[in-house]
């Protein structure tokens, strides 16, 4: 509703068709429990954003820039979202046909700076808190709200235009839009807060939007491949990942029968069209280290000293603490919990990647395979004060509880 209604009045009232959308979604809370849901509950709360939009335009008295014939067109939009329910997902050839797509393409505008602009895609177009956004990039919420900020000032004052740019001027706009989709997935992969370890619907709108790009002939970049086939790859161990109570499955004790074998599959062919270019990207080495794991028939088989040189190459092009991590476990599979433990203590620590659970799990777990159990409990115990997530705190306490042994 954000995407179609910021479409509607423009860039530069981006903050005012949110704070439509809220409004809307609060009536919906207010009078929903007592009169019942709307048949077409998408389209009410549309519409009732569309009638808070303009009666706060007419406050402005900004009235004047909707004349007669703007306002027809506006109401023709609404009535046409109470005939249908809900907006028909649509692919695109030319342009960006696709609403939610189109206002991630305006938000990651060229003349906002790339990390603003992701934040406020991840904010408007995908409904992140300001919270979830600082988990994301191991920031701070003062930091991330800055962004926002800065990037809001600059749609307004620059009266940045709310349209997809032609197919010629989407190449330059290409980074920040994967950046926001690989996100977005990652989100719905990994949940960083909740009841939830993974939210399903995060994934496959991540997924479906990344198809969209893959299949415009504009947008459709070995690097776009690339991280389709890790969306695809991730995605299909999904139905492995939790019990049937939600609870996290580490990879080792995944059953492999419950991948989604055709998933696998389709990343296959993705990850081959992204290997036609000549750029490595970290999309393509991450889609590469998946596509080793989705396609091992057992855990003891898997090929860590391939897994551990393609983190060495990522490590190269992107050294952010989740890729250190990732390759101190792989180490640690080679080397043994000594040398992932070395390689854990030389990833640089600041105040915020001291709050990441995972790096205190992993370092609890190489802990335990060493037989340091005080040490182990220590780190397991941090992880869990900075666990977010139901299933993640769960998944710390059993460790912790295996430490103690059984109670006599």
């Amino acid at each position: 509703m954000v995407s179609r209604l910021a479409r509607i009045l423009g860039a530069p009232r981006l903050a005012m068709a949110e704070d439509a959308v809220q409004y809307a979604m609060l009536q919906a809370l207010q009078l929903w429990p007592y009169q019942g849901a709307p048949e077409f509950p998408q389209a009410w709360l549309a519409k009732v954003a569309y009638h808070r939009a303009l009666d706060v335009l007419k406050g402005e008295r900004k009235l004047r820039f909707y004349d007669d014939e703007k306002e027809f067109e506006l109401k023709n939009k609404i009535e046409e979202l109470q005939t249908t329910g809900t907006a028909e997902s649509l692919r695109f050839s030319q342009e960006v046909a696709d609403e939610r797509l189109a206002l991630i393409f305006v938000c990651c505008h060229p003349e906002l700076p790339r990390s603003a602009s992701v934040a406020l895609t991840l904010k408007v177009v995908c409904g992140f808190g300001v919270e979830e956004i600082a988990r994301a990039f191991l920031s701070t919420e003062t930091a991330i709200e800055q962004r926002l900020v800065r990037a809001k000032r600059t749609i307004r004052d620059r009266a940045l235009r709310c349209e997809v740019p032609d197919p010629g001027q989407l190449e330059e706009r290409l980074g920040a839009v994967f950046e926001v989709l690989y996100l977005l997935f990652t989100e719905g992969y990994a949940a960083t807060a909740g009841d939830r370890l993974i939210k399903n619907d995060l994934c496959a709108e991540a997924i479906r939007l990344a198809d969209s790009l893959a299949e415009n002939s504009a947008t459709a970049q070995p690097e776009c491949h690339a991280l389709l086939a890790l969306m695809l790859f991730q995605a299909a161990r999904l139905p492995a990942r939790t019990d049937a109570l939600g609870d996290l499955i580490l990879l080792e004790e995944q059953d492999r029968s419950l991948w989604d074998r055709s998933m696998i599959h389709l990343g296959l062919l993705h990850l081959d069209k992204a290997a036609r270019g000549d750029k490595l990207s970290a999309y393509h080495l991450q889609a590469e280290i998946a596509a080793m794991h989705s396609t091992t028939g057992h855990f003891t088989l898997t090929n860590w000293e391939n897994i551990l040189a393609l983190y060495d190459l990522l490590r190269e092009k992107q050294p952010t603490p989740v890729v250190l991590i990732n390759r101190a476990v792989a180490v640690a599979q080679i080397q043994g919990p000594a040398a992932g433990l070395a390689a854990l203590k030389a990833i640089p620590v600041d105040s915020q990647v001291e709050q990441y659970p995972f790096l205190h799990a992993a370092e609890g777990e190489f802990h335990r395979r060493l037989g340091h159990s005080s040490e182990a409990e220590i780190s397991f115990h941090r992880a869990l004060d900075f666990a977010r997530t139901e299933p993640q705190q769960r998944f710390l306490l059993r460790k912790l509880a295996a430490l103690r042994g059984p109670v006599m």
